[in-house]
């Protein structure tokens, strides 16, 4: 069991025990121990726009400097930008600060391996053991040095125009590229307007404590208005951090990451270098999964996670993953979740089909799915207490096979998730209704 680490890193709320100055600093200290390879070791270290980010950034540089471990700060970078600029550094490690789609009162401390992909278990565990141990700071004359990476940004642009066909350009297109006022607002701009298009940025000017706020991915309303206003061909969102994309058609309609992932695999398709089955997760929705079955490319689901959906491509070698949110992995492109290159995915899947976004999602029809978040006074096991497990069981015989049920805590905040999916929307809308009253009764109830 993991003390520290939840399913993406370390995350919450400012000021507590885990996200403190003084626990960020020995955090440091112990990744450096175990990611670092000795003296002259580096480890990059990357932010987005939460105005705690500076303090936290200052508390990793000491713990990794006492570890002996060189640092290079690459300033408000979204969190894939990390992951690769760790690779193209042959850096041992990254390091990103972020709590990605929370508001900014929350932060958390993400990381990469030498290859840019998330740790493993085993290696997570190794921290927060070292995390037990007294701190002890190397010889003054092993202690690492810091240095700023001023061209971080301008190499991760030049990262993303790559992973398009050099002769694609989006001449004549009109976007509105939606920041989140988060990590991307420096470059994820700077990206679409390089290759030719016309950018109009939402949600560029981060202030410390504007992000995620009424925009990005979570808050997608104000996007679909600026489409619609401005006469836009489509829409980008970003959240907070970057690794995730939504988008938004030209009607102001908003598009999930089933449907991009959907467009992406349907070019690679027509291009022939799709390789295994497209992986979603449980909350990937049914009509997805037959969209996927009807164009004969195949489906396959994991938990929740980007883990968990990149584990599943390592061990299948297959390219193509993602979830509803819009976390998308083209893993023939970079090796996590990147919502620019995502997004440039599907721009040059729209130019290669000859078709607008609209007219791809048509082919995809989604069951009505409700999802209920019932938020937790503590963390609690109340998924498998026998009177929600009877309450899932009546639910699906009243489905018969025309639908599902997930119950599932979130692996980042203290929410249980109860999502059913179904056909019949009034039907759906009734069962997740009757499952959270029953959820809510349990923790009115206290702790069994």
């Amino acid at each position: 069991m993991r003390k520290y680490f939840g399913t993406d890193g370390i995350r919450g709320r400012v000021g507590e025990p885990n996200i403190s100055p003084d626990f960020v600093l020995k955090l440091g200290w112990a990744a450096g121990r175990v990611l670092g390879h000795g003296n002259g070791s580096t480890i990059l270290i990357g932010k987005d726009t939460r105005i705690s980010g500076y303090m936290f950034e200052s508390a990793l540089e000491a713990g990794l400097a006492a570890a002996g471990v060189n640092i290079r700060l690459l300033g408000p970078m979204s969190t894939p930008a990390v992951a690769y600029l760790t690779r193209t550094f042959r850096a041992c490690a990254g390091i990103v600060i972020t709590a990605s789609h929370n508001p900014y009162q929350d932060n958390g401390i993400k990381f990469f391996s030498a290859g840019g992909d998330k740790l493993p278990d085993e290696v997570e565990l190794a921290i927060e053991a070292a995390l037990e141990q007294p701190l002890h700071t190397v010889d003054a004359a092993a202690l690492g040095k810091a240095r700023r990476v001023e061209d971080a940004g301008g190499r991760y642009i030049e990262f993303c125009k790559s992973t398009i066909p050099a002769a694609m350009n989006f001449r004549g297109l009109k976007l509105v590229v939606d920041c989140a006022n988060g990590a991307t607002y420096n470059t994820a701009p700077y990206v679409f307007q390089e290759l030719g298009a016309e950018v109009i940025p939402l949600g560029a000017e981060p202030d410390g404590l504007n992000i995620n706020r009424n925009v990005g991915s979570t808050s997608p309303g104000a996007l679909c208005k600026a489409v619609v206003a401005a006469g836009a061909d489509l829409g980008i969102a970003f959240d907070g951090d970057g690794d995730r994309v939504l988008m938004v058609d030209a009607q102001g309609r908003l598009v999930d990451g089933d449907d991009l992932l959907y467009i992406i695999a349907r070019s690679r398709q027509a291009a022939g270098t799709l390789r295994g089955e497209v992986v979603g997760t449980l909350m990937s929705n049914l009509g997805f999964e037959h969209a996927l079955h009807r164009a004969g490319i195949g489906f396959a689901r994991t938990q929740v996670g980007d883990r968990y959906i990149m584990e599943h491509l390592k061990r299948t070698d297959g390219i193509l993953g993602g979830e509803p949110s819009g976390h998308i992995i083209c893993r023939d492109r970079t090796s996590t979740g990147d919502g620019i290159v995502a997004a440039l995915q599907v721009l040059a899947a729209l130019s290669r089909l000859d078709a607008t976004l609209d007219a791809l999602c048509a082919e995809v029809e989604h069951y009505p799915q409700v999802l209920i978040n019932i938020r937790l006074p503590e963390r609690r096991d109340l998924v498998s207490l026998p009177a929600v497990v009877d309450a899932v069981f009546v639910a699906e015989q009243e489905l018969a096979g025309r639908g599902r049920v997930l119950l599932r805590p979130s692996g980042t905040e203290p929410l249980v998730r109860v999502m059913v999916e179904g056909a019949d929307g009034a039907q759906v809308q009734a069962l997740a209704e009757r499952l959270a009253a029953v959820v809510r009764d349990q923790i009115a109830s206290g702790p069994a």
